[in-house]
């Protein structure tokens, strides 16, 4: 009797166990938790980067085109000019260059331009430069150049001219790609949306 008892209590002990299939199962299930659980983890921290991305782009393009519309405020003899701006008043460039200092003692006048240039792997994202040349007596004494913005999809200067030619108003068009994304844009149909600013100014000392 005592031997049957045993055997009771061994098969009872046998099948309080998990058995292989059961084990399967429950690893299967984990690791399709697990994998969700990592995709919605990988993909709230893709939203979140191009959000953050978008936004520090914004602010940026937003000083730059203050720091532009100032500059064009305080600028006198701008270029390039139309070629009749009686029949063609409205000019589109990618570039524009103004007087930004005149000493008429020294001899001294530097001249800013701004330009839209490729990028680093030829014809877009272009890129805007901002130049200041120094001329004394009308020669070049120095040059400093620097990048304003990067990743530029495009950069339209509009310029409309009064018989003269006069400068009457200069219209930036500015279309940025946030950048630093590549890699977000991987595995994912994450697509930072592009910013796009445009902003008015006329010279004052057309006023």
């Amino acid at each position: 009797m005592s031997s049957q008892n045993s055997i009771v209590k061994q098969t009872r002990r046998i099948r309080s166990g998990f058995s292989m299939v059961e084990v399967l199962i429950s690893l299967v299930i984990s690791a399709t938790l697990l994998t969700a659980t990592l995709g919605a983890l990988d993909g709230s921290f893709k939203a979140y980067k191009v959000t953050t991305e978008g936004a520090s782009t914004n602010v940026v393009a937003r000083i730059v085109m203050q720091r532009l519309t100032a500059m064009i405020r305080t600028g006198d003899s701008f270029g390039p000019y139309p070629v009749n701006p009686i029949l063609t008043p409205n000019l589109e460039s990618n570039w524009i260059e103004f007087v930004s200092y005149r000493d008429p003692s020294t001899s001294t006048e530097k001249v800013t331009r701004l330009e839209r240039r490729d990028g680093p792997v030829g014809e877009g994202p272009y890129e805007l430069w901002y130049v200041l040349s120094t001329y004394v007596s009308g020669a070049l004494e120095d040059e400093v150049e620097a990048p304003l913005l990067v990743n530029l999809n495009n950069v339209v200067f509009t310029m409309d001219y009064d018989v003269g030619p006069r400068l009457k108003r200069v219209t930036v068009d500015l279309i940025i790609q946030p950048d630093d994304l590549q890699d977000v844009a991987i595995g994912s149909r994450l697509e930072a949306p592009t910013i796009r600013l445009v902003a008015s100014a006329s010279p004052r000392s057309n006023d």
